[in-house]
């Protein structure tokens, strides 16, 4: 990426593209709340970095010209607005703030000429049908997480992570290092669809639920919002799955439509009001060691894209995907101090319910691999990446993390 941004010029071809992309978007920066002091250091930081690289100084000024007398002359890049449906409410300000940081460094970084509007769920399309809007056109660029998705083809739920799968850690050295981004990209592109990491939330909870389950049997008849193939996975287990966006988990909850749910952890779920509805809050999330987020990107408006702004694109993303984690691993601590002073009860797993659904996560992604070619090709190149990862955390952390975390 580094040589693609130090390089940038803007060529002929670009344009001649000038001229068919958003000529009269408007001036006006990306709408959202007031960004906090560490979003804005890194948003300087990263502007100079990337301004110091030629992006800025290729994009020319509004009439084309140079600066100073004597300057060279170089073309200028066309207006372009992009429109972002997020997956998420605009109250939950780690995730949202994100595809907010998105389109500030875009902005900034291009003179206001390449800009992304964030939309929360529910403005332009509901929550959960973002990635059609994407795939339709309706939007360029959504916020999402692929478990979503599953519907549409259950080899997407890599991409944001599975039952007793990898850690935050891990799963963004797959998808950024590891080979499994360009793999879950091939499925993607069946839906014209390209896709860039957007954030993790690291390790999750494992929820709210208005009684105590001890065992898996307390499991069955129960009725709970969990997606993906944690969904299927408790399904198996006899529980009644539901699918509901952010902003509709605590109403289903407070008035006994669901029994249960699972969120994010303290921070996010103190702010949906989770504990209001529930009393008991289980751990860990086996279903979510870890959730990647991402920005799906309509594969037509991003071959229309000037390069230069390709490379913008990718800096933001990745800026924007590394606050996330950070930011909850800052906001959960105190937020569970918060909920565990008033009243909350925090309970474990039992082992009877994590072997259980060990198994039945193993039986079901191996179900899929045996029917799915393309599933078995993401499966494979995933858990050969998982058992390594393994071996080398168990090995360098593992230790340490349970002696030192367990006192």
């Amino acid at each position: 990426m580094s040589e693609k941004v130090a390089s940038a010029k803007v060529t002929s071809e670009s344009a001649k593209r000038s001229h068919t992309i958003s000529a009269g978007a408007s001036d006006a920066g990306p709408s959202g709340s007031g960004e906090g002091v560490g979003r804005r250091r890194f948003l300087g930081q990263a502007a100079s970095g990337v301004v110091g690289a030629g992006v800025v100084a290729a994009c020319g000024t509004a009439d084309g010209g140079g600066e100073g007398a004597g300057a060279p002359a170089v073309q200028t890049n066309p207006r372009v607005m992009w429109r972002l449906a997020s997956s998420f409410p605009r109250g939950l300000d780690t995730i949202w703030g994100s595809a907010e940081m998105l389109g500030d460094i875009t902005s900034s970084l291009t003179g206001g000429r390449f800009q992304i509007r964030p939309y929360p769920a529910g403005e332009l399309v509901q929550g959960l049908d973002v990635m059609d809007a994407v795939q339709q056109g309706t939007v360029q660029v959504g916020q999402s997480t692929s478990y979503y998705y599953t519907g549409k083809n259950p080899a997407l739920a890599f991409d944001a992570g599975v039952p007793f799968g990898m850690t935050a850690r891990q799963q963004d050295a797959w998808l950024n290092e590891g080979g499994g981004g360009d793999v879950m990209r091939g499925v993607f592109a069946d839906f014209g669809i390209i896709i860039f990491p957007a954030g993790n939330t690291g390790g999750q909870m494992g929820g709210w639920f208005r009684r105590e389950v001890n065992s898996a049997e307390d499991l069955r008849g129960l009725k709970m919002r969990i997606p993906g193939l944690g969904g299927e996975v408790m399904n198996r287990l006899g529980v009644t799955v539901q699918v509901l966006a952010g902003g509709d988990i605590y109403p289903a909850l407070e008035r006994g439509a669901i029994d249960a749910t699972e969120w994010v952890g303290p921070y996010d779920d103190e702010k949906l009001g989770l504990h209001q509805a529930a009393r008991f809050y289980y751990y860990p999330g086996w279903w979510e060691p870890c959730a990647s987020m991402s920005y799906q990107v309509n594969r037509a408006a991003w071959d229309e894209l000037p390069s230069e702004y390709q490379a913008v694109f990718e800096v933001a993303a990745q800026a924007s995907a590394r606050r996330m984690l950070y930011t909850y691993d800052a906001k959960n601590p105190p937020a569970l101090q918060r909920l565990l002073a008033g009243g909350v009860e925090l309970r474990s797993f039992s082992d009877d319910i994590m072997t259980a659904a060990r198994t039945t996560s193993v039986e079901l992604m191996e179900e899929h691999a045996a029917a799915s070619p393309q599933y078995r090709e993401v499966y494979d190149h995933w858990r050969n990446f998982r058992d390594a990862s393994y071996r080398w955390f168990g090995t360098a952390e593992l230790r340490y993390a349970s002696f030192a975390f367990g006192g």
